[in-house]
């Protein structure tokens, strides 16, 4: 059964948005959103997003907004790298993954 937000940090959640550029290259855009206040919290984009820049991008949102109890992703390969997984773990969020498939 999918976690429904009770309350402000209770629930973010993260994905990437493709888009091209004129010259035909990809740019990635992360965004960020806090379920329960629908607030976007980040948008950062990059051609390339490794799991180490998804955990800078995380972590200058967490020094101002705070650890959210949950953080919920598809199973992207940068959502489910192990040094993604274990920083997490150490700041007390916990991770949700979705049904691949599912919005």
């Amino acid at each position: 059964m999918r976690l429904r937000p009770e309350r402000k940090n209770h629930v973010w959640s993260y994905d990437f948005v493709s888009a091209k550029t004129h010259d035909g290259r990809t740019a990635r855009m992360l965004n960020l959103i806090d379920e329960y206040t629908r607030e976007c919290l980040m948008i950062g984009c990059e051609r390339s997003w490794t799991s180490a820049k998804v955990i800078s991008a995380l972590a200058d949102v967490m020094m101002m907004r705070g650890v959210p109890e949950n953080l919920r992703s598809d199973n992207g390969p940068e959502f489910v790298a192990k040094d993604l997984r274990k920083w997490l773990a150490a700041t007390g969020a916990k991770t949700l993954y979705i049904e691949p498939g599912s919005p």
